[in-house]
């Protein structure tokens, strides 16, 4: 193996997929619970089922919900548990090899483009927010983030000259750019339901 594909994993990655890891997991079992809860008792009041936005009984019972063919929450407690396992064997001092990391970031990537598709469909086809799925965007959207950026600074992938000072700038502003991310999505979500947080005002 090269080196780069042996060297330890030091600073704050591995908590990043430790903890995203854990609340992704409990918001993925969450949902799970729910919706057993809610096919065993059909038109059952949820107790994530807040006001008339916020509201997980508006969700999980929509074809998106089942998108795979199944419920969406199983997938997300199957990859968040591979998830929080990387992240304490990352912990332990293991090293992975060069396949290994791909495969991570390539599922990771998969796992953002999914919450993005969720967050599209939430807002403009269904209409309501599933607190517990917004906790796992919340989650997904950092694990993909720094494993890309774990992924380039390992050498596993190279960075294009002509983009190494695009790279130098991520670098120095990873945490501005994710915050960036993150007030667009909390932006649109004000924007497309403000007629009724508006009423709350």
């Amino acid at each position: 193996m090269t080196k780069e594909q042996t060297k330890k994993i030091t600073g704050y990655y591995p908590y990043v997929l430790v903890v995203g890891g854990l609340l992704g997991l409990f918001s993925a079992a969450r949902l799970a619970y729910e919706k057993i809860h809610l096919l065993q008792n059909p038109g059952a009041q949820l107790a994530c089922d807040i006001n008339p936005i916020i509201s997980c009984g508006s969700v999980i019972n929509t074809d998106q919900a089942g998108a795979l063919g199944f419920p969406n929450p199983f997938l997300g407690i199957a990859g968040f548990a591979v998830v929080v396992t990387i992240g304490m064997a990352l912990l332990a001092g293991a090293r992975f090899k060069r396949w290994f990391w791909l495969g991570l970031l390539g599922g990771s990537t998969l796992g953002l483009f999914f919450i993005h598709w969720l967050i599209f469909q939430s807002l403009y086809r269904i209409g309501a927010l599933c607190p517990y799925c917004m906790v796992v965007w919340a989650a997904t959207i950092p694990i993909f983030w720094y494993t890309k950026l774990e992924v380039y600074k390992l050498g596993l992938l190279q960075v294009p000259p002509r983009l190494s000072q695009l790279w130098g700038f991520i670098q120095r502003h990873h945490l501005d750019i994710l915050a960036v991310w993150f007030l667009i999505i909390i932006g649109l979500i004000l924007k497309r339901f403000w007629y009724y947080w508006s009423t709350l005002v």
